[in-house]
């Protein structure tokens, strides 16, 4: 049985309380419907959990403190809460009040509100199921990582040796590359180059799936027990990272690099944008997740506290995650910088004695000694004459060194995997961090197939009488379709997935909800039905921003991110074998074709849900008229009239009636 549309003030002469305030009889519609009774959550701590679980991914680790850097450090932060405090926590409590009052996925709640908007939770479902497919192969990886951490050495801590000669590929770039592009990828020149199945990393998908599907396969109850280690340890190695990352030398630096704030960069509109962006993925907006999860909760939840608390803890674990990465990749740099320095004194020491420098250019740090001159000395000194000194002597800037590798799984699998092999007891560090990863890519992954999967067992009552089967068949159709993801070339794949499988559709989906919820259906309707639901009733300033700043600053990221794809042919970070380097590489037409796909694929559902629930009311209307006109020719000679017969009307049937005969 549908849910009907939330009703009309006009439509709630006659309607019980409960079906006014939302649940309209769920309990009772599902048993006469036969579906089993909807789980619940058997506290807020699991719930709690689930949330802050799915919200909090890989993203908060290697994307957040990648943008913080690039656009102005402590005033990107401040940039993202201002975007954070008028966008995202309002549309992730719209989410969240929606999904909790209807108790229905994402399909359930649209259609609810209109059989005209079923497609916005259709949609979710779809980029769900893109962004699942490319998500798992990254526990893959991590998988993969994990099982070679228990070696000592770590096995990308050097390069290796053919002949008592080392690889010419490793040593023209760095062992963390070479081990990331050669043994664990094996990734080909480009995407264009078909390739075989990467046999370790197909086994790795293998098992990231089995895990997933061992979590889900009793629903929330079985994912929720995984999710007390899963949403919890990440922040145990968080810590004992910070504690250890702190110590270590280079920390500071690093960490006065990611702060130091440049408030220049708010004029530009490419950083709001990114801190948009940023703001809109860490919180799960638009996957149907939130609205899966609310549902579950009892209707007094009050989910306006919940939406602050999850959105502070998002927040607070991307700053804390900050802090971590460039502690060590501070110690990471000023390891390179300093082996910079002690490399150019060295050359700048053979050139004096030699005569070929002037005298009076000699530095006052003892360069006969290189190991013992400061970087602080070095810089102030090559500040001065480093550009009038002969050779190739570099500047050995430590920010420049930051900035290598410090995006995505550049900062996983190569920058912060250099980092802990220079650690004392690496193996237990790199054992630590990539179970770290896994867990938190474990944690998202179970709120995204729930996103997935409740819409679809609300919806369809086969689906609901049968979820175990669904839920493993989901499994093996994500596994097979990824096995896409596990070929030499998989790497390109996952890379375009993920800038443009998602970024678009949910957007567009986002901005669906808003205006459904604030223009078709009314922000103070709504408002209403959360008074009725949590006992008391939100700020009016709700209905502003779900009518106006989150629309329209929707509406402008969706337009500044079409406008950026059109203008700039989007590109792809490929490994040059030959050269032993990351290059840019546009991407074929082909590819630009499968993008667009992609994109039309997932937006889809909408228009078509449009049409079908626009051909079902014409075939109604066509129904009931004609139901209307064979009542109006029936014979009223032996009719008999009651006192509240229009006189009048009857009449005018008759005559239509003598007119049509």
């Amino acid at each position: 049985m549908e849910k009907q549309p939330l009703p009309t003030d006009d439509d709630m002469t006659g309607t019980t309380g409960s079906e006014v305030n939302g649940y309209a009889g769920e309990e009772n519609e599902q048993a006469l419907s036969g579906r089993p009774a909807r789980a619940g959550w058997n506290s807020k701590i699991e719930y709690f959990l689930a949330q802050v679980g799915f919200s909090v991914g890989l993203g908060n680790v290697w994307r957040f403190p990648y943008l913080c850097h690039q656009n102005g450090g402590g005033a990107f932060l401040l940039l993202y809460v201002l975007l954070m405090l008028v966008v995202g926590i309002p549309l992730f409590f719209l989410e969240l009040a929606a999904g909790q009052a209807i108790r229905q996925g994402s399909i359930g709640v649209w259609k609810y509100i209109s059989p005209r908007l079923a497609g916005i939770g259709y949609s979710s479902c779809v980029v769900c199921f893109f962004v699942a497919l490319y998500y798992n192969v990254i526990l893959a990886w991590s998988i993969f990582y994990l099982g070679n951490s228990f070696q000592n050495p770590l096995p990308w801590s050097q390069c290796p040796e053919q002949g008592n000669v080392t690889v010419k590929e490793c040593e023209k770039s760095s062992p963390t590359s070479y081990f990331w592009y050669r043994k664990a990828l094996d990734t080909t020149d480009s995407i264009d180059d078909t390739a075989s199945l990467n046999p370790y990393i197909t086994c790795c998908l293998l098992a990231a799936w089995t895990v997933v599907c061992l979590g889900m396969f009793k629903g929330i109850k079985s994912s929720v027990k995984v999710m007390y280690f899963s949403s919890i340890f990440p922040y145990v190695v968080l810590f004992c990272f910070l504690v250890r990352g702190l110590l270590l030398d280079g920390a500071s630096e690093g960490i006065s690099y990611m702060f130091y704030p440049k408030l220049e960069i708010w004029a530009d509109v490419q950083v709001w944008r990114q801190a948009a962006t940023q703001v809109f993925f860490a919180l799960g907006l638009g996957f149907g997740s939130i609205i899966a999860y609310s549902s579950y909760n009892p209707r007094n939840n009050n989910c306006h506290r919940d939406a602050f608390t999850v959105s502070s803890i998002n927040f607070l674990t991307s700053v804390l995650a900050t802090l971590v990465v460039f502690s060590v990749l501070g110690f990471r740099a000023k390891g390179n910088v300093m082996k910079c320095v002690v490399s150019n004194v060295k050359e700048l020491s053979e050139q004096f004695h030699n005569s070929n420098v002037d005298l009076s250019r000699m530095p006052s740090f003892n360069y006969s000694a290189p190991s013992s001159v400061s970087l602080e000395d070095y810089k102030a000194w090559f500040k001065q004459h480093g550009a009038s000194i002969p050779g190739n002597l570099t500047d050995c800037d430590l920010e420049k060194e930051m900035q290598k590798g410090v995006e995505g799984t550049g900062l996983a699998f190569i920058a912060f995997t250099e980092a802990m092999s220079l650690l004392p007891g690496s193996p237990f560090w790199s054992a630590l961090f990539f179970l770290m990863l896994l867990n938190l890519g474990l944690s998202t992954m179970f709120g995204t197939m729930e996103g997935i999967l409740a819409p679809l067992t609300d919806r369809f009552k086969t689906l609901a009488n049968n979820k175990t089967k669904f839920t493993i068949f989901s499994c093996i159709i994500g596994f097979v379709i990824g096995l896409l993801f596990t070929q030499r070339s998989g790497n390109y794949f996952v890379m375009m997935f993920d800038d443009y499988s998602a970024t678009l559709p949910l957007i567009i989906v986002v901005v669906f909800e808003t205006f459904s919820v604030s223009w078709l259906y009314g922000a103070d309707r709504f408002l209403d039905d959360i008074e009725a639901m949590l006992g008391w009733r939100p700020s009016v300033i709700y209905k502003y921003l779900w009518k106006y700043i989150c629309l329209f600053a929707m509406l402008g990221l969706l337009g500044a991110t079409g406008i950026r794809m059109v203008i700039t042919r989007p590109t792809y970070m490929a490994w040059n074998r030959e050269k032993a380097t990351e290059e840019h590489l546009p991407y074929p037409d082909w590819a630009l074709a499968v993008l667009a796909l992609l994109i039309i694929f997932a937006m889809l559902p909408v228009p078509v849900a449009l049409i079908h629930a626009l051909l079902q009311e014409r075939t109604k209307k066509r129904s009931r008229e004609a139901e209307n006109g064979q009542y109006s020719i029936v014979s009223t000679d032996d009719k008999f009239e009651t006192p509240m017969t229009d006189m009048t009307q009857l009449d005018q049937r008759n005559g239509t009636a003598d007119s049509l005969s």
